[in-house]
């Protein structure tokens, strides 16, 4: 058996926004397989956000990607080649590290099988995936909203924003989104049904929370950080909650940038200020799956996708989604 394989690797650790040339290109011929190992053909490629950390050396909660290794990141694809009983060819599968390439060959502990019949399998990378379980553990599990609250999100139009939103809305929640243009802001509005929106580009995020919210900010779910959150937090309500899943604007920063203080808004108003990891829900991701399934299909849920083709435009589409260019969830669809 002989498999050619070409994928993404990281030639060089990127300082401030990543540059096409941090990336390379390299092919490799996969072989032999071991007991338990399965090789998986890639059907779809998950660019997320986090990944950028992964790219540098800085301490995180996972090692970084090494100089030369294939770019980390989840898929989902079909099982080619397998020496586990419990996987046999044609079986679909998706795993959170199996990266930017053609081929995976991985121990079959790493993967997990989907069922088609479920849903599209690129779900599995969406919204019954990583994205749909932060959205859902951390606005449940960590944001514990009730119906009244008034709950902003910010990118709101990206992979776990857009999902956060419309599970407030379920919720019973008065929901504001932050997005960075005129199309994502009428998207939020009219498709998604959020109440209020916000071009940060274009509005002053400070006063529009003000203006849709007077009497505070009971939830806010932070995916970006930076100026948008200090402006929201400056309008956090009494016991207001706050949870962070990620911090965006800080990823390609060359040097800390100064910003508005809010501790004074957290110890007034005795707000609680969470981080998190999704990975900490894991055992109740069965329950969430079937629950955002069934809203799914009930469609009461609705997912958009920003579908790019081909392995080689993964760097490219990857720069782009670290400067806000994509519109939803940011899918590679592999040549099948």
């Amino acid at each position: 058996m002989n498999i050619k394989n070409n994928k993404i690797i990281l030639k060089k650790r990127p300082i401030g926004f990543p540059k096409l040339d941090d990336f390379e290109k390299a092919s490799e011929t996969i072989t032999n397989l071991n007991y338990g190992e399965i090789i998986i053909k890639v059907i779809w490629l998950s660019l997320d956000p986090y990944m950028r950390g992964r790219m540098s050396e800085a301490k995180s909660y996972t090692t970084p990607i090494k100089i030369g290794d294939v770019i980390t990141g989840g898929a989902v694809g079909k099982v080619v080649s397998s020496k586990c009983p419990n996987f046999k060819e044609g079986d679909i599968v998706e795993g959170f590290t199996l990266g930017w390439q053609e081929y995976a060959k991985v121990n079959s502990k790493m993967v997990r099988k989907i069922d088609p019949s479920l849903a599209p399998i690129q779900t599995a990378v969406g919204v019954l995936g990583m994205p749909g379980m932060t959205a859902y553990f951390g606005l449940f599990e960590i944001c514990k909203p009730v119906p009244g609250d008034n709950l902003v999100v910010s990118a709101a139009s990206g992979a776990v924003g857009q999902l956060v939103g419309q599970l407030a809305k379920i919720a019973g929640c008065n929901v504001t989104g932050i997005a960075g243009s005129d199309e994502k802001c009428q998207y939020l509005k009219e498709t998604l049904n959020f109440d209020n929106v916000i071009n940060y580009q274009k509005d002053n995020v400070f006063k529009k929370i003000k203006e849709y919210c007077p009497e505070g900010v009971n939830v806010y779910f932070d995916n970006v950080g930076g100026k948008i959150a200090d402006d929201v937090i400056s309008n956090i309500a009494p016991f207001g909650r706050i949870g962070v899943c990620g911090v965006i604007s800080q990823y390609n920063l060359t040097e800390m940038e100064t910003g508005m203080r809010v501790q004074r808004a957290v110890l007034t108003n005795q707000a609680s200020v969470e981080g998190f990891l999704v990975f900490r829900f894991e055992q109740k991701y069965s329950i969430a799956r079937k629950r955002m399934a069934n809203w799914l299909n009930q469609k009461k849920l609705i997912w958009k996708e920003d579908i790019v083709l081909g392995l080689e435009k993964a760097p490219e589409s990857f720069i782009g989604l670290m400067k806000g260019k994509n519109f939803g969830k940011l899918l590679i669809k592999l040549d099948s």
